[in-house]
């Protein structure tokens, strides 16, 4: 059975989404970028090598963009703390991921190649790493079913099957078992991931399989003692304003008409709006539709400049600082829940905010914990939004509790990148 769905996936499947990718890069440019970076891969990848021992260790991660790579950023920084000499090679399948990141324990930064077996026992030939570790969900099949023929050992890291997923569907479920179970080892997020994942391998599977839990609370952690240093004010002595993070045009359909009539009764309130991607039309635009509607509006177009101006109404232009904003702040609501899925709700947790976000949470595991916690807030229309913004930010007990249910959360969770890195080394 596991050879037919190779030669389904050869011979159809990746076929039909290569051509669709061509097409669609003739009319995006995030799609062509990612298409010309792939095609000059095997290129960048030898000239990298040529000089280099072939005795290195190299570990190969591979997320699909920045988010995924912040997952896997605390991990990597383990591996490099207890193997100096280790070779970090790093792929994406997404510019937002290639572009936004520079470390110094980043080797060697690629997209990822195409999924067509001749491109991957080329790579091969070029590098053997001795793990290849794929962040949560961008799994390729033809890199795992070949990792496993040529003896690399496979992993996914904060591996998750929610509720519904197709992968536990008929048909599907037997896709995903031939590649899940060709994974030398799978680390999940919680123990109900493990059970799935292990109905869904089978008993006949030498794959291991660990709940070691979700590396981002590590990252967030991090990063946040690293700014609160200089950021020790408690919670209510900020000013009362909302950080809407990463907007979605979809989120801005839903909230944004309720928010500026709220807005314009209780000028108190002061926002930070931050679009998911800020382009200079996208500015333009926002300043002229919340100009008209009354209210003062100011822009942050720095990442230098943290300052936030005393405008009711202030636009975030740039990209890269929504995390140190959230401390400038009390409560906040995160984009995407009415899209392709929420972004990251760990930042603004980690700094104190109660997190309100829309109903396409399920593929985020902390989101569910905030929920179960009472520090998050699903909302599905504009009016239970402004209903619970209303009612957090009316009570200093109720802002409070919600603050430390939110920050709880991040952490009861930490220490999981550090069992990665154990993993990774002793499986």
């Amino acid at each position: 059975m596991k050879w037919f769905w190779i030669l389904l996936y050869n011979l159809i499947f990746y076929p039909v989404l290569f051509v669709f990718a061509l097409f669609g890069s003739l009319f995006d440019k995030k799609i062509r970028k990612g298409m010309i970076g792939r095609i000059s891969t095997v290129g960048v990848i030898k000239k990298y090598f040529k000089n280099r021992s072939i005795n290195k260790i190299i570990y190969w991660f591979h997320s699909s963009s920045y988010g995924e790579y912040l997952q896997i950023e605390p991990v990597i920084r383990g591996v490099k703390e207890i193997e100096p000499e280790t070779i970090i090679l790093l792929s994406f399948s997404s510019p937002s991921g290639y572009d936004q990141v520079e470390a110094e324990n980043i080797d060697c930064k690629i997209y990822l190649p195409f999924d067509f077996p001749w491109t991957i026992y080329r790579v091969f030939q070029i590098v053997n790493p001795r793990k290849m570790i794929f962040a949560s969900y961008d799994i390729w099949p033809n890199w795992i079913w070949i990792g496993a023929r040529n003896k690399i050992h496979t992993n996914v890291i904060a591996a998750r099957i929610k509720d519904h997923s197709n992968k536990t569907k008929p048909v599907f479920r037997n896709i995903y078992r031939s590649i899940y179970g060709s994974m030398a080892s799978i680390y999940t997020v919680t123990e109900k991931d493990h059970i799935r994942i292990r109905s869904l391998v089978g008993s006949g599977a030498s794959t291991i399989i660990r709940v070691l839990g979700d590396p981002r609370y590590d990252q967030v952690k991090t990063h946040a003692d690293d700014y609160t240093r200089e950021r020790v004010e408690s919670l209510l002595d900020r000013e009362k304003r909302l950080v809407t993070g990463s907007m979605h045009s979809e989120d801005e359909q839903i909230i944004l008409n309720p928010l500026i009539s709220y807005m314009l009764e209780n000028n108190d309130l002061k926002v930070l709006w931050v679009p998911h991607e800020p382009s200079v039309s996208q500015i333009k635009r926002l300043i002229k539709l919340f100009q008209r509607s009354g209210l003062s509006v100011g822009v942050i177009g720095s990442k230098n400049n943290l300052t936030i101006s005393d405008e009711q109404l202030v636009i975030v232009s740039v990209v890269g600082i929504l995390s140190k904003l959230y401390w400038q702040a009390q409560v906040a609501y995160v984009g995407g829940g009415f899209s392709t899925g929420i972004h990251n709700v760990m930042e603004p947790a980690i700094a104190r905010l109660p997190v309100i976000f829309g109903p396409k949470y399920h593929h985020a595991h902390e989101a569910e914990e905030l929920l179960e916690s009472g520090g998050g807030f699903c909302v599905k229309t504009g009016e239970e939004f402004i209903g619970y913004l209303s009612r957090i930010l009316s009570s200093r007990d109720r802002l409070t509790e919600a603050s430390y249910s939110a920050t709880n959360v991040i952490h009861q969770n930490i220490g999981s990148s550090t069992r990665i890195v154990r993993g990774l080394i002793r499986d």
